[in-house]
């Protein structure tokens, strides 16, 4: 299967981050809101996210080649980990802007028209926070769910930013602006850490989720019988693309043939079950005491000696 190019939807992100980063800083030059700043400072941060998907979802569309069999999609994991970086050096910026001003607290100006600016980049990256979501679920891009997720996270950072000005205004009380900047930030330091978790177990070839594998031996456990066993069952994803592979026992007197349709069938049956998996099957004898052998990583049981005799040529 062909991978899809989901590069649009980085452009789209891209277009997104730069039009909130004016609309954004406008509003912080317009009120003086050290929360609104961090709110500016933040969509900077989804600028250089969103052109870091670009190019590494410009890498994992690329075709398999001789260098990577396997393909090039585990290159989402490298976008997704950068922007948890950067995401968690936003919130360190945006908790020391605020701690300045925590100490020495400033009137804010001009805020009608300040939150007004701040409302329409809000709705900007929730629209296109919704897109982003939807097709990184659809196409199984971590890249794009995890852009998608930290444009809600701003959404969200930009309504307590909101809440926190408007409670400056009714209560002139200075201090509560620094204050839900310092809230965006810890809600930034969660948001960072999952997306980078979630990058490095991709990284580290995690097995399918519970939901997946469950799916994966419902498959299995359709087809087979008492006359049928399998182990060695294990599963990895790398980007969009998932991996499954196991051994099949069958009895010793079924010819190759009759193996050979039993495990086209079985892939068959795991590739409806879960989305653009790559299955290998291995084909075993219930009969032979070897074929227990092999259930771990790495076999152990030593190779047969050779018969006397083998090797030698013809004189």
């Amino acid at each position: 299967m062909r991978t899809p190019n989901l590069t649009r939807y980085a452009w789209l992100s891209i277009a997104a981050a730069a039009a909130t980063i004016a609309l954004k800083t406008t509003a912080y030059v317009l009120t003086g809101s050290v929360g609104l700043l961090s709110d500016a400072v933040e969509s900077l941060v989804n600028l250089v996210g969103a052109v870091m998907a670009l190019s590494m979802l410009t890498v994992a569309s690329r075709p398999a080649d001789e260098d990577h069999s396997y393909g090039h999609s585990k290159a989402e994991y490298f976008s997704s980990g950068v922007e948890g970086t950067l995401i968690l050096i936003a919130a360190l910026s945006i908790a020391v802007a605020a701690a300045r001003r925590l100490l020495a607290p400033q009137p804010l100006e001009q805020v009608s028209i300040g939150l007004a600016v701040s409302v329409a980049a809000s709705v900007i990256n929730l629209t296109v926070a919704i897109v982003l979501l939807r097709a990184g679920k659809r196409h199984h891009s971590i890249t794009l769910e995890a852009n998608a997720q930290h444009l809600f996270t701003d959404v969200w950072t930009s309504a307590g930013v909101i809440v926190g000005v408007l409670a400056v205004v009714g209560t002139g009380w200075l201090p509560l602006d620094p204050i839900v900047a310092l809230l965006v930030a810890a809600n930034i330091v969660w948001t960072g850490t999952r997306i980078v978790r979630r990058s490095i177990l991709g990284l580290m070839d995690t097995a399918l989720p519970d939901s997946e594998l469950a799916a994966v031996k419902a498959a299995l456990d359709s087809r087979l019988n008492d006359g049928i066993e399998y182990h060695a069952l294990r599963t990895r994803q790398s980007g969009a693309r998932r991996f499954v592979s196991l051994h099949v026992l069958v009895p010793g007197a079924w010819t190759v043939h009759r193996g050979h349709e039993l495990l086209e069938d079985l892939e068959a049956r795991i590739r409806a079950a879960v989305p653009n998996v790559t299955v290998f099957t291995h084909l075993e004898s219930l009969d032979d005491p070897a074929s227990w052998d092999d259930q771990q990583l790495d076999r152990d049981r030593p190779l047969p000696a050779a018969p006397r005799g083998a090797g030698d040529g013809a004189r």
